[in-house]
């Protein structure tokens, strides 16, 4: 089995279609087809069912589709780690975060660090901790601010905890006030607005509702964090957000949960069997130092708690 040979299984697991996948690849179509069948034969199953028009994959297929993704990204991490200590080039960083996160500090974390490391190209993928868990641990992040759920972090990762924030209650700040400290049984029957299904806040928000004995009433849901934010600024109702996403607008008022609240923790996590690159080790520094640079000053946004 070759490197080339799951270029070429993956460029056609992607496209579904032979040609399309050779003029992917840059390879005589032929020649992709060739390489396929010796490496279905190596590997004693066929990798694709193939009628006209229709490539689909086999179990086979389906079976090697997350380990061929995973041996691919490695290897070019690999590639871009020794070139970073060769000089030929100062490497790449895939970062995930959650909304909150991107909505929170992560703006100027990401400045600092391209201001200090102009030539390492950064892609950020913004999504909820459950698929980014899935995209570390599948290779297609170097690293991931993710939120630690109650059951841990997945074994085949390694956290660092660095923040715990607090959720709070959003509603617009011209609104009738809430409470100084708002019970959870105070949002019985009240409007609130309810992010998309899939979207961790939502599940969290539902789940203590249910605890406290009621379903919540919706008044929309189904957004994003901006989204989010932008119905409540317009009244339309009230909100469960963390703190960290509220400084900076004014149309916003936040307002603690009575009692223990509802809190959650921010980790920095990476794949344990692949160390992480240089580029991303200078990251992480980066990161650690502006927390701690906010903390010094105090700075960090109400609700957020340092955990170094």
């Amino acid at each position: 089995m070759t490197l080339q040979q799951l270029a070429y299984f993956l460029a056609v697991a992607e496209t579904r279609h032979f040609t399309r996948a050779a003029e992917r690849a840059r390879v005589a179509q032929p020649s992709l087809s060739k390489q396929i069948h010796s490496l279905e034969a190596e590997l004693g199953a066929p990798l694709f069912n193939r009628a006209r028009g229709n490539v689909t994959l086999t179990a086979a297929g389906e079976a090697l589709l997350p380990v061929a993704k995973r041996i691919l990204s490695d290897v070019d991490t690999a590639r871009l780690e020794v070139a970073e200590l060769v000089g030929l080039r100062r490497g790449r960083i895939r970062l995930g975060a959650t909304p909150s996160v991107c909505v929170g500090v992560l703006a100027d974390v990401l400045r600092t660090f391209h201001d200090a490391y102009p030539g390492v190209r950064l892609v950020v993928e913004e999504g909820g901790s459950r698929d980014l868990t899935a995209a570390l641990l599948g290779g297609e992040l170097d690293l991931a601010l993710v939120i630690v759920p109650p059951q841990g972090i997945d074994p085949a990762l390694t956290s660092t905890p660095i923040l715990r924030e607090h959720l709070v209650v959003a509603s617009a700040a011209d609104a009738t006030p809430l409470p100084a400290a708002v019970p959870l049984d105070y949002l019985r029957d009240r409007p609130m607005v309810m992010f998309r299904v899939g979207y961790d806040l939502r599940e969290t928000t539902l789940h203590a509702c249910r605890a406290a004995g009621f379903e919540p009433l919706f008044a929309v849901e189904g957004g994003e964090m901006d989204a989010v934010l932008r119905f409540v600024e317009a009244g339309l109702g009230l909100a469960i957000v963390p703190s960290l996403v509220l400084p900076g607008r004014p149309w916003l008022r936040a307002t603690p949960l009575a009692g223990a609240g509802i809190r959650r923790t921010v980790a920095l996590a990476h794949r344990t069997d692949v160390p992480p690159t240089a580029a991303a080790r200078a990251f992480r520094s980066v990161l650690l130092g502006h927390l701690d640079g906010l903390v010094a000053a105090g700075a960090l946004p109400v609700g957020v708690e340092p955990l170094r």
